[in-house]
């Protein structure tokens, strides 16, 4: 579908309903539930199965049909006027981390859910189908990768190694699926689609510092992630002189203190984190002889990120010579830079700004399923606030009326993009 030409305004804009909104995501979170109150719901455990079947008969309760595909996401559609054109497709994920929350994931998945449900409570007819998706072990806990799901759909990934992927017990993919009963049938990478929104909390705390209900997402962090070692001299802590000493330790440290500068200085999209340091030996007397780390970059405009790595590297050179020490960089992860499609941002932009919700313009630094969809057809995100930013948590709270917000941001942007029914 051109969505330039396909997408109509609305003669009045829409609204969701809160409390079965609320009601729906407390529902799905009595599966998994711990005892702080958050969700253990790991991807194709049995818990998964459950949230799968309930998250099924409410789309068939609100005459969808519904498909499964190859790596077990599921897709629940409302016919269109016009079934041949692609739908358009919102959604995210149903499974947790082992302490995550009741909104990270299943937000979005209820959001689209409502959506659907208040275009029957209203009659309207859009001219695309309109689609929900429950993407396939988003969080990568239990099997790596994560967007594991969404991944496969466009292609990112291949089916049959993606399935042969196993668990910490030797559990595979494929087998879980199967044990589970969601091994489908619908082939990957998938079927065309018109456009994506996903509505998501934010799993930070840039829209509750601003006072702000919505984030327009416009784009997502690049990412570069590299493991980093350094070979220095581990020798007693005494006897040594500063001036003789190859400390692994101190080269760490400093460069620790680089990558913060360094995202620093490439504000304000710059981010910089070193998240994981092992000395070696680990003993107090004893200078370190070896460290290993990581370094995680991100930012959203690519010769930015390509300059933060560069300096990187120069310091390490500096550092090499300085201290007598070799340092190993390998690269382990990197996504590009992402920019959401014009019209997609504008639609959840306008229905923002119409419905009278206060908003600013945000970037997504975390990874999500709508970064993949990006690159299969035109794609955009919904950002709400979560209590002190926090997510991955057991302790992730959300406001009822913030969700209720991004969920009708997210209804009429569906309805735009879709397409309404043209009056005879």
């Amino acid at each position: 579908m051109d969505m330039k030409t396909q997408g109509m305004p609305l003669d009045g804009l829409l609204t969701v309903d809160r409390d079965r909104l609320w009601n729906s995501l407390m529902e799905q979170g009595k599966i998994g539930e711990t005892d702080k109150g958050g969700l253990n719901r790991q991807a194709l455990t049995d818990l998964d199965r459950q949230v799968r079947e309930l998250f099924i008969s409410w789309g068939k309760e609100a005459g969808c049909e519904v498909s499964i595909d190859q790596i077990g996401n599921i897709f629940v559609r409302r016919p269109g006027v016009d079934n041949s054109l692609p739908p358009v497709m919102t959604g995210s994920h149903i499974d947790t981390q082992p302490t995550g929350g009741k909104f990270d994931g299943c937000f979005g998945v209820m959001a689209g859910l409502e959506s659907i449900r208040r275009m029957n409570d209203l009659g309207i007819k859009t001219q695309a189908p309109v689609e929900v998706v429950a993407w396939t072990n988003e969080e990568g806990c239990r099997f790596p990768p994560c967007m594991m799901g969404s991944g496969v759909f466009t292609g990112e990934f291949e089916l049959e190694p993606t399935l042969a992927i196993r668990d910490a017990e030797g559990i595979s993919v494929g087998e879980a699926l199967t044990k589970i009963g969601f091994a489908g049938e619908k082939p990957v990478p998938g079927h065309p689609v018109g456009a994506y929104f996903e509505a998501h909390i934010e799993q930070g705390p840039v829209l509750e510092d601003a006072e702000k209900t919505i984030g327009v997402v416009i784009g997502a962090l690049g990412q570069k992630w590299f493991d980093l070692s350094i070979q220095g001299v581990e020798s007693h802590a005494g006897p040594t002189p500063m001036s003789l000493r190859h400390d692994a330790g101190l080269v760490a440290a400093e460069l620790i203190t680089f990558v913060n500068r360094t995202a620093l200085e490439h504000a304000p999209h710059g981010r910089g984190t070193v998240g994981c340091l092992d000395l070696f030996p680990g003993s107090r007397n004893v200078i370190p002889g070896q460290v290993n780390m990581t370094v995680d970059f991100r930012h959203l405009e690519a010769d930015a990120l390509d300059a933060m790595v560069n300096g990187l590297k120069a310091k390490i050179a500096e550092l090499e010579a300085l201290h007598g020490v070799q340092v190993s960089l390998t690269p382990t992860a990197d996504f590009a830079p992402l920019y959401f499609a014009d019209n997609c941002v504008s639609y959840v932009r306008d229905a923002a700004a119409g419905l009278g919700y206060g908003h600013m313009d945000i970037v997504s630094g975390a990874g999500h399923d709508a970064i993949f969809l990006a690159e299969k057809a035109p794609a955009g995100m919904i950002f709400v606030p979560c209590e002190g930013g926090i997510s991955h948590n057991e302790m992730e709270r959300a406001d009822a009326d913030d969700l209720a917000a991004g969920a009708s941001v997210l209804l009429n942007a569906l309805v735009n993009a879709a397409g309404i029914e043209e009056a005879k």
